[in-house]
This record gives C-alpha cells, structure tokens and sequence, in this order.
C-alpha cells in the first residue's frame, strides 16, 4: 500500500499544511519563483509574523525549504514531497475507481 512508507502523521500534517489557501499560494509562488520570506510577506494583507508561521507549517510538512541569503530565507519547494501529496492523492483515486468498478458490475449483473 502506498500510505504504509509513511506514518499517518506526516500524511496528516501534509495534508493540513495544503489545506490552507494562503498556503497553497505561497507553494505555488515558490514553484515559479525562489522569494524571500520578506517578498511574501510584502504580497499578503497580514503581518509579517504571520506569513511567517504559514512558511514554517509548509516547511515542517516538507512541502517547501529555506535557505539563508544573507539576512533574508529564500524559499523553494520540495517537488518530491509535493509529488508525494500527489501519490497519496492518486491512491485514494485508485480504491475510489475500483469500487466504482465493482458497482457496475453488480449493477450490470441486475439488469440482465
């Protein structure tokens, strides 16, 4: 099973971290682009703190990296453990087609 390479908590603080919007933002930023910490903050009507913690979630979820550039952290995602939401996503789609399968044949076999 392709959840069991990972504990339930990772998926779940994943999981979390894209459940926000302004966090989704800030990944899809960085996917384009590498911004300071700063840049983002600049481009979000809330503190600077704020934006802030909403970089810190994405980064313990290991959905973005940090680095030092001075006095400023760049951030860039983590493809991989973006990919990764993608797989766990994928997995649940594939159960989900299954069982749609398996009700069209039940369903195919009541009406012959």
């Amino acid at each position: 099973m392709v959840l069991r390479s990972e504990t339930e908590e990772s998926i779940n603080q994943l999981f979390r971290a894209l459940a926000d919007g302004t966090r989704r933002d800030i990944l899809a930023r960085s996917l384009t682009e590498t911004p300071s910490v700063s840049d983002l903050a600049s481009r979000y009507e809330m503190s600077f703190a704020a934006v802030r913690k909403h970089v810190a979630v994405l980064e313990r979820a290991g959905l973005i990296k940090k680095r030092p550039n001075g006095r400023e952290q760049l951030v860039s995602t983590n493809l991989a453990r973006l990919e990764r939401a993608g797989e766990v996503l994928d997995h649940f789609e594939s159960i989900w087609r299954e069982r749609m399968a398996q009700l069209d044949d039940v369903l195919l076999a009541k009406g012959t």
